[in-house]
């Protein structure tokens, strides 16, 4: 099956299903000499991982790593690193009604259909938990372009339910409220990526703002992706929108403002990237619903099971690490085409 691959110099194919043995992945491509340990890829996976609390799936992992190949003596060595979580909690005898139900604006229908053949336990191949593997490969990515280039990825929450988030307590009433009606609410996280340098991505095909669209688009439950001023700035004028340069005190030259989020001509330049990512409703509710079966015939569907009611507070390592992804690949690719004396200076260097 294809699809599974992200990046071209630094690739990430991801393996597993939600209620299969573990879900993993294979890193090439990341260059060696870079110390990382289990607990520097953990840290990002407990924040992902489900169970923590009241407005999140009360499915129990531990989400464990295990470094099978790639590291040693605490370090990189080039080669492939594969890295597995076992599933430990996983009931696939709560989503047999599912085998031969679709439920609505969910993968069951398009995957039967593509496939002939689907994994319903749990939703297999499209359920969120494959996202651990990204999140495991990623915090190498934010490990390595932090030490090399003092880089930062932070995603947070921005709006839950069309309601703009100041405190947490706000978010954990809004989605308690959907979890009591049965039902699900979705939102949206906003993403910056500090002390990028300038010069990073292609022209045309693959620039830089369009991979991180790929990525982020590529996340379960992903609607829309805008960067720096995005749809708002379909209602500005020119000389409103447009970022004026100046340089710094440090000889640098920059912008005054940022409404390009970072990116001009799909080629970083130098400010902070700047990015919102909208998150549907999660697609399984308790609320009953109309649907068909294999057959096509209608059907009443009332889903059990443990799904989290709003997707919000487990994505944020999800959404960092699949910036860092799309920032290492291009970081990478930068250095083979860009000369000494223009754009980004600095080579990997251990």
């Amino acid at each position: 099956m294809a699809g599974n691959t992200f990046g071209k110099l630094f690739q990430v194919t991801t393996f597993g299903e939600s209620h299969g043995g573990a879900v993993g992945c294979v890193v090439d491509g990341c260059p060696p000499g870079l110390e990382i340990s289990e607990f520097d890829i953990q840290k990002d996976l407990d924040r992902r991982r489900p169970g923590q609390s009241k407005i999140t799936s009360p499915r129990k992992e531990e989400d464990k790593i295990e470094i099978l190949s790639g590291i040693f003596e605490g370090k990189t060595t080039g080669t492939p690193i594969m890295m597995m979580v076992k599933n430990k909690d996983a009931r696939p005898e709560d989503y047999k009604i599912l085998k031969t139900l679709f439920r609505p604006s969910h993968a069951d229908f398009t995957f039967q259909k593509k496939f002939g053949i689907r994994d319903w336990r749990g939703s297999g191949r499209a359920s969120a938990r494959e996202t651990l593997a990204r999140v495991a490969a990623g915090a190498i990515a934010k490990k390595f372009l932090n030490e090399k280039l003092e880089m930062e990825f932070i995603a947070s929450i921005e709006e839950v339910a069309g309601v703009k988030i100041k405190s947490n307590e706000e978010t954990i009433k809004i989605i308690e409220t959907a979890k009591k009606d049965g039902d699900s609410v979705g939102g949206v996280i906003k993403g910056v990526i500090k002390n990028v340098p300038v010069g990073l991505g292609e022209p045309v095909f693959d620039k830089l703002s369009a991979d991180l669209g790929k990525a982020m688009l590529s996340i379960p439950a992903v609607k829309g992706f805008e960067i720096g001023s995005g749809f708002a700035g379909a209602k500005m004028r020119g000389s409103e929108h447009n970022d004026s340069f100046f340089t710094d005190e440090k000889g640098r030259i920059r912008t005054k403002t940022n409404f390009s989020g970072g990116i001009q001509g799909g080629i970083s330049n130098g400010e902070t990237i700047q990015f919102r990512v909208a998150f549907k409703p999660v697609s399984t509710i308790r609320k009953e619903q109309n649907t068909v079966d294999l057959n096509g015939q209608d059907v009443k569907l009332e889903v059990t099971g443990r799904h989290d009611p709003c997707v919000l507070p487990r994505v944020a390592p999800i959404v960092e690490a699949m910036a860092a992804l799309t920032i290492m690949d291009h970081y990478l690719r930068s250095q083979a085409v860009i000369p000494a004396e223009a754009g980004i200076q600095s080579k990997i260097t251990f």
